[in-house]
């Protein structure tokens, strides 16, 4: 077993002249898989600790410990991080948006506690993190909708986006800020989130990047829509970070929950989808700065359970046991 562990390459080491190699950590993956996470990715983020919620439960309680743990980790490693989310309408307390009385919350009181977020969290982690999802998931997902419902939207309008950006930069003006989205290449979100970023870029906000999810599966999406994604977005002069990767074993309407194991045809299907995505992602090297896996292997994904209650899901190029899938051995072994 020890041989055959130390004959696996270092998947980012593979990619060491194309782009880092990242991976969702918590605290659970921090501590029972900190050496197989050393070894393959070089690049971390936090899948839920950085978070409003997590972060700063309480208008004057913040709460660092589990995100200075994964700093600590970074550091003795000699990772970089990126930065899961600054401003967010999930995972946000609900004293956010209201008064003593349970009110909506003022304009004024709303941006005050923005600012005060941002500042306090982007300035704890000031030089340590090489970008940010400044903002998560601002775009309805409803084909007659453009920006998402939300409290940030419904008290502060438009703006509280730019905004956003604008305190992130003012506060850490070396790390590179993103617009994250998922959906990124269906076409019609596509041009919503285009027409977002441009009207960014067009007021000069300090936006560096978009940031695409990647929530991928077995059929879908097309590879011609994921290249126009790239292209689109690319076309307004900044940087893609494909941030949240996975490869689900199922598709969108598949709603199986009788599968325990993938099946062989499930694994080779996956390995061909990881295999073209990697194709594609290394062709547009110039402008995808960051490649980060929502996840570390098949031991943990939040797609278990999630959008099926009681279905396992194994989207990644490790097994359970940290072991290299057939989508793995693709990823490394590329002319």
């Amino acid at each position: 077993m020890e041989q055959k562990t130390t004959t696996i390459p270092s998947l980012h080491s593979v990619y060491k002249d194309y782009f880092p190699i990242g991976a969702a950590v918590n605290s659970f993956t921090l501590r029972s898989e900190k050496e197989f996470i050393a070894k393959h990715f070089n690049s971390i983020t936090a899948e839920n600790e950085m978070k409003f919620e997590s972060l700063h439960p309480k208008e004057n309680e913040f709460t660092f410990e589990k995100a200075d743990e994964m700093f600590s980790f970074a550091d003795e490693n000699h990772l970089k991080v990126r930065g899961h989310t600054l401003i967010w309408h999930n995972q946000t307390p609900n004293w956010v948006f209201e008064d003593e009385k349970g009110d909506s919350v003022s304009k004024e009181r709303l941006l005050s506690r923005m600012e005060n977020h941002i500042s306090t969290v982007a300035g704890r982690y000031k030089g340590r993190i090489y970008s940010w999802d400044v903002v998560n998931e601002a775009i309805s997902d409803h084909d007659d909708e453009y920006l998402r419902k939300s409290k940030w939207l419904e008290i502060l309008g438009e703006d509280f986006i730019s905004k956003a950006f604008e305190l992130a930069n003012k506060v850490d003006p070396e790390a590179a800020l993103f617009y994250n989205d998922y959906n990124e290449s269906n076409p019609e979100k596509r041009e919503k989130i285009y027409r977002l970023v441009k009207s960014l870029v067009d007021k000069g906000t300090p936006i560096h990047g978009v940031g695409l999810q990647a929530h991928w599966n077995l059929y879908q999406p097309n590879l011609d829509d994921i290249r126009t994604a790239i292209e689109r977005y690319a076309s307004l002069g900044l940087q893609l970070q494909i941030t949240e990767l996975d490869v689900s074993a199922f598709g969108w309407d598949d709603k199986r929950t009788d599968l325990k194991e993938p099946t062989r045809e499930i694994l080779e299907l996956q390995a061909e989808r990881y295999d073209q995505f990697f194709d594609l992602l290394r062709e547009y090297r110039e402008v995808i700065t960051s490649v980060t896996f929502w996840g570390v292997n098949d031991k943990y994904t939040w797609l278990s359970d999630f959008p099926v209650k009681g279905r396992v899901n194994w989207p990644f190029v490790f097994d359970k046991n940290q072991e290299p899938k057939e989508s793995f051995w693709k990823l490394i072994n590329f002319k």
